[in-house]
């Protein structure tokens, strides 16, 4: 696997997961993306945050309604990827250098975006689970750089 390719799947996985797939905590596919409501994780980060029934519906209705307000651009997003994925698979590097552009623009508007979303979602939690949950972003932005530049 390229860096690249390694590089792009690590994109997809943040901007499907990371975060966002907290949002059918305590509910089925709340977002409507069959297969990707990161149930596992969910229920990782709930149990690492010790997130109490309150805390997990309030975090649940956010992420819904995150997923609600952003639903064309996640979905244009992930489209962005599946064409460049099927271009590199089908060996037209024309047509996937010609996607960099509009995959670079998704993925600078995704991190706006869940960075917006950490921000509307830390005041669900207590100081001690505040302080978690920033440990738990900065050691995934970690894990992603150092993904990323790995060959």
């Amino acid at each position: 696997m390229t860096r690249q390719s390694k590089w792009i799947t690590g994109l997809a996985v943040a901007a499907l997961s990371g975060s966002l797939a907290f949002a059918a905590i305590g509910h089925e596919n709340a977002h409507g993306w069959a297969g990707h409501e990161g149930k596992g994780h969910q229920e990782q980060m709930a149990t690492k945050l010790n997130l109490t029934p309150s805390q997990k519906q309030q975090w649940a209705d956010a992420q819904k309604a995150f997923f609600e307000q952003n639903k064309p651009f996640l979905q244009q997003a992930r489209q962005t990827m599946n064409d460049y994925r099927a271009a590199k698979k089908a060996g037209d590097t024309a047509k996937a250098e010609s996607i960099k552009p509009t995959m670079q623009s998704q993925r600078a508007q995704m991190k706006s975006l869940r960075d917006a979303q950490n921000a509307k979602l830390m005041p669900i939690l207590d100081d001690q689970q505040k302080a978690q949950f920033q440990q738990m972003l900065a050691q995934r932005a970690q894990h992603q750089h150092h993904g990323g530049q790995q060959k």
